[in-house]
């Protein structure tokens, strides 16, 4: 346990599984109170009782991220059930709904927008007063490989976690001066429950692992780990980056 995070307060959006899940764990095995936020109740409740049994204290608390008011009441939540909020790591996010520019619809363009994009914004509206309140601290937000490097197939999602990078250089410029750090990850594919169907199919597989010249996908615990790197004394002077996590892909 690093004593350094002992006493903190982290809050995860999309905490109820795969990235989420993994990084509430990690914080947890640091000491680190964690509050797990998302929209499923049941995952919810596994989650928080993995974070107590890796020794940290927990809450979970039901939040849509489409909605601001009831981002607003999440942070409310964790001042009021630990006092002080130090990290904020924003999982919250929509894959699979990538489509063609031709077969795209309004629809689906507003799912992905609104979560992946709206719900990052306003959560870190709401969580950098509560973080300043607390002396300062860490925001990451989970964009993508596909920030950094497209894909043919999936414009409107490649834009928002495009999106997503812009918003963490901006805040990350404007709290600099004020002690609250703001970077990105950018994953590649993880093996989480969001890529099983596209890891399933033979074809799609093989294609993507020709992607990553490592040679294989990546797992949840290490995605956690470069979240805690981020948030760590050891990450002082970091700020503003979008940090690949993708075994090459985008090289």
């Amino acid at each position: 346990m690093d004593k350094r995070f002992t006493g903190k307060v982290a809050l995860i959006t999309g905490g109820t599984s795969g990235i989420g899940r993994a990084t509430a764990i990690a914080f947890a095995e640091q000491g680190v109170d964690v509050v797990i936020a998302g929209r499923r109740e049941a995952e919810g409740a596994e989650s928080l009782t993995l974070v107590q049994k890796a020794g940290g204290q927990g809450l979970f608390v039901r939040v849509d991220v489409n909605d601001e008011s009831e981002i607003e009441a999440m942070v409310a939540k964790t001042l009021e059930r630990f006092g002080r909020l130090d990290f904020a790591f924003n999982n919250a996010g929509v894959g699979g709904l990538g489509r063609a520019t031709m077969t795209a619809t309004a629809d689906i363009y507003d799912q992905i927008m609104n979560v992946n994009v709206r719900g990052v914004f306003f959560s870190m509206k709401h969580q950098i007063p509560a973080i300043l309140q607390s002396g300062g601290g860490a925001i990451v937000n989970n964009a993508s490989v596909l920030a950094l490097r497209p894909s043919a197939n999936s414009p409107i999602y490649s834009a928002s976690k495009a999106a997503v990078v812009g918003l963490t250089k901006s805040a990350a410029l404007e709290f600099a001066p004020k002690g609250v750090r703001i970077n990105a990850i950018c994953p590649a594919i993880i093996e989480t429950d969001m890529t099983e169907q596209i890891r399933g199919d033979e074809q799609s597989r093989a294609y993507l692992l020709s992607r990553h010249p490592v040679g294989r996908f990546g797992q949840s615990e290490e995605v956690a780990a470069s979240v805690l790197y981020l948030c760590s004394p050891e990450a002082s002077f970091i700020t503003g980056v979008a940090l690949p996590l993708d075994g090459g892909f985008a090289a």
